[in-house]
């Protein structure tokens, strides 16, 4: 794709934000738990919403919400099973996944054709969902970036860890120089503050200004709960098990936000 080249932009801000990717460049920040529980906001707000977890390799979407799945993505890759025959409704949420399969393999062995044919059939299946939220894989695999460049947002998370910063920075640089079209926006995750969430932001999109000549904008910011860690070992979703607390309240802040607004940067 020429990045030059303008991308038609649909007139509503649910349209742009159809499918969204949820992407950090690394490990550890939260992004799995961020995608489960951004979909159920979705799907509490009255929307049907589609959860498909785009890492074989180290999938754990099924574990954070107790799932045991009769078929899951590793099953599309062999060919036993559609996108569509794969999904699971999660009870009790309103949702639908589509699962990885922990240890099965990893998308980057995969032929560049196979994951654009996947990417082909998600975005078909996308169109009978109001929303998609795709959980990528951590790094910066080209197989990864395919599928993040298929959703009409990618969200980039980010925490204050430099490593976090360093990797999100490298995974957004690297959205841009593949030509990515799609909408690329901040997620700060653990805050500890808005502040200090905003701080970290800053520092991202200064770095962002600086060698790429663009800022990413902030979409959303949550802050450090202990009941997120909790819902977690329980294997239960955090607004089944907290449904009040900051970071359920934050995720539901985001959910509106891709839901009715246009993301500016600041």
């Amino acid at each position: 794709m020429n990045p030059a080249a303008p991308r038609t932009q649909p007139a509503t801000a649910t349209a742009r934000r159809r499918i969204v990717a949820i992407a950090s460049g690394k490990g550890g920040v939260g992004k799995t738990w961020l995608a489960i529980t951004l979909t159920h906001a979705l799907a509490r707000m009255g929307r049907s919403a589609l959860l498909f977890d785009g890492d074989l390799g180290l999938a754990n979407v099924d574990v954070q919400i107790g799932l045991k799945p009769a078929r899951d993505l590793g099953g599309v890759i062999a060919g036993r099973t559609s996108l569509r025959g794969a999904r699971v409704t999660i009870p009790g949420c309103g949702f639908d996944v589509v699962a990885g399969a922990s240890g099965s393999g990893n998308l980057a062995l995969l032929p560049a054709t196979r994951i654009h044919t996947l990417g082909d059939e998600l975005v078909a299946l996308a169109a009978s969902y109001d929303n998609a939220v795709i959980d990528i894989g951590a790094g910066l695999d080209r197989p990864a970036r395919m599928l993040a460049a298929r959703a009409d947002t990618c969200l980039v998370v980010a925490t204050d860890e430099p490593t976090s910063l360093t990797d999100a920075y490298a995974f957004i640089k690297m959205m841009r120089m593949d030509g990515a079209g799609n909408e690329i926006a901040v997620v700060v995750n653990m805050a500890a503050s808005e502040r200090d969430g905003e701080r970290t932001y800053n520092t991202l999109a200064k770095a962002c200004e600086s060698f790429l000549k663009f800022r990413p904008a902030l979409l959303g910011l949550i802050r450090r709960d202990v009941r997120v860690a909790d819902a977690i070992r329980a294997q239960t979703p955090l607004l089944v098990r907290h449904p009040h607390c900051e970071a359920a309240n934050d995720v539901n802040v985001l959910a509106r936000r891709i839901v009715t607004e246009t993301a500016d940067p600041r």
